[in-house]
C-alpha cells in the first residue's frame, strides 16, 4: 500500500449510512469466499482492515447479521450495501469494504484470501500472493 493516510471517510450507495475511520489501514485484500460472494453478488469483495476502535458512524447505522459462526456482517438496511465484516477471532479489527470508501483508488490490494472457493470463472490476473484460505 501506499503512505497511509489517517482519515478515511465512506457510507453506504443511497448515503443513509456515513461513518469515519481516524486511523491507518492495516491490510488491504480481495476475498474469494462464497459468503463474501452472496453478500456482495459479486464474485470477489475487496476490503481494507482497520483498528475497530476508530470507526465512528457519523450518519446512520448500519444493520447487522451473523453470517456465519464468529462472524458478523453489516449493510446498510435501507440500499443493501455491503459495508463491514468482523470475526471474532480478531475482535480489534474491522474490515471495511473497499468499494464502500469515499477513495477507494487509494487501497490497492496486496493479496488475495479464500482462493480455494473462488468461481471456476473468475481468473486471478494478478501477481499478489493467494491464499487458499485466511492469511497467517
Amino acid at each position: 500500500m501506499r503512505e497511509a493516510k489517517t482519515r478515511h471517510t465512506g457510507g453506504c450507495g443511497c448515503g443513509a449510512v456515513r461513518y469515519r475511520i481516524d486511523e491507518a489501514p492495516l491490510a488491504s485484500g480481495i476475498c474469494h469466499c462464497q459468503t463474501c460472494r452472496k453478500v456482495a453478488s459479486a464474485p470477489t469483495l475487496p476490503f481494507v482492515t482497520f483498528p475497530v476502535r476508530t470507526l465512528v458512524y457519523e450518519q446512520g447505522a448500519p444493520r447487522a447479521f451473523a453470517s456465519s459462526r464468529g462472524v458478523v456482517r453489516t449493510f446498510c438496511g435501507s440500499c443493501g450495501s455491503p459495508i463491514g465484516y468482523q470475526n471474532d477471532a480478531d475482535p480489534d479489527l474491522i474490515d471495511i469494504m473497499t468499494v464502500s470508501l469515499d477513495d477507494p483508488d487509494e487501497y490497492h490490494p496486496t493479496f488475495h484470501v479464500w482462493t480455494s472457493e473462488k468461481v471456476s470463472w473468475d481468473v486471478i490476473c494478478d501477481e499478489l500472493p493467494a491464499h487458499p484460505k485466511s492469511r497467517a
